[in-house]
């Protein structure tokens, strides 16, 4: 029988497991920042929490999991590593609504000119990587105005990843890939509110994924 202890670790396991916090974990999976936290797990007056099998579900999804490595993570056997100090490496970092304008990249979308200021941030392997500092509502509750996300345009891409899209006539947008063809790409509004989006890849100018976010 599986302890309040075992689904909770197994949790933080998957999160570790690709470089997030629970709450990265959450927003990954379209849910409250706050859903995972360990502040969530017991009631005010002690009582144990579980999280809901929708909950679940979504963040296996996101991350591309299936529910059997999810059971193998709730077994006793499995522990978190011991935490090592992350390397930081310096990433340039724009504003979001500056993406949309000239000079800010190449041709592959990469990133170049002046104008970018510079952060520090861990996880970053992508030499070509860069931050973007979101602005808005259009993308809540997954991105928040003020949050820095990390795109690197080198990684490769898969259904359900999130991905920032740029189009030829400069407009910058922020979604999840639902499918790609050699003709088209359709993406998936973060913020069901806005409307999803198909685009032709003649509208395109690139499109790289989003492997990190702040908390």
């Amino acid at each position: 029988m599986l302890k309040h202890t075992d689904i909770w670790r197994a949790i933080d396991l998957l999160a570790n497991r690709h470089g997030l916090s629970p709450s990265g974990l959450a927003k990954r999976g379209g849910l409250d920042p706050t859903t995972f936290n360990k502040s969530k797990r017991t009631t005010p007056d002690g009582k144990l929490r579980w999280p809901s099998t929708e909950s679940i579900a979504k963040v296996l999804e996101a991350t591309g999991s299936s529910f059997t490595e999810f059971v193998n993570l709730t077994s006793g056997d499995a522990t978190l590593p011991e935490p090592t100090p992350a390397a930081l490496r310096r990433v340039p970092v724009i504003g979001y609504a500056q993406a949309g304008a000239e000079g800010y990249f190449d041709d592959a979308g990469y990133p170049s000119g002046t104008g970018w200021d510079e952060l520090e941030f861990p996880h970053v392997t992508d030499e070509h990587a860069y931050a973007l500092e979101i602005s808005g509502d259009s993308m809540e509750p997954v991105y928040r105005d003020g949050d820095i996300i990390i795109v690197a345009p080198s990684a490769s891409l898969r259904r359900g990843d999130r991905v920032v899209v740029r189009t030829r006539a400069g407009e910058v947008m922020a979604k999840q890939l639902s499918r790609q063809t050699a003709n088209r790409v359709e993406l998936v509004s973060l913020n069901r509110t806005h409307p999803d989006r198909s685009l032709a890849m003649n509208e395109v100018s690139w499109i790289a994924r989003i492997v990190w976010a702040s908390q």
